[in-house]
């Protein structure tokens, strides 16, 4: 019973928490980012190029929102399955299968973006704009990998399970 009750709460927990990391996500989508595009002309009335890069970041940034929030989507269904005791199942494989591949979607975003940080890296004399941008991306390619992992270990605990089954 105890048992039960914690893993309840703990998968409640870990709802809250995506909620809040979609939450704050999708506030700076709505409210941070589109400052920066009229901000961007302002800041440097004199310099098109950074303009230019500073606006393709902003891009690369809402570009990669798309898949983050597929993949966060995938995480509360991951997290629904393990609330209905089927978190061996198919479907969780698939869950984390587009988790994955949205981790990979947005390194890729990311690392395509990369000529947009050098540029205004270079006009700004900030170096650490790449390291960040990297980071990102480095960043999603973990989530991808480590979901691709937890993948093949569920993919194996669904054959020893269902090789058991079939023996009894």
């Amino acid at each position: 019973m105890k048992k039960a009750i914690m893993n309840r709460v703990s998968t409640i927990v870990l709802r809250i928490a995506l909620a809040v990391i979609g939450s704050i996500v999708l506030a700076i989508c709505i409210f941070a980012l589109p400052g920066g595009w009229a901000g961007a002309a302002k800041e440097y009335p004199n310099d098109p190029d950074v303009v230019f890069a500073m606006r393709g970041i902003l891009v690369v940034l809402y570009a990669a929102a798309i898949p983050f929030f597929a993949a966060l989507y995938q995480a509360l269904k991951l997290v629904k399955y393990i609330d209905q005791n089927r978190a061996f199942s198919k479907l969780s494989v698939l869950a984390l299968q587009r988790i994955a591949y949205s981790g990979l979607t947005i390194s890729a975003i990311f690392a395509a973006g990369l000529p947009f940080f050098y540029i205004w890296a270079q006009k700004d004399d900030a170096p650490g704009l790449i390291v960040i941008a990297m980071g990102f991306s480095g960043a999603a390619f973990t989530v991808a990998v480590f979901a691709t992992v937890v993948q093949r270990l569920l993919r194996q605990a669904i054959a020893i399970k269902s090789e058991n089954d079939l023996t009894v």
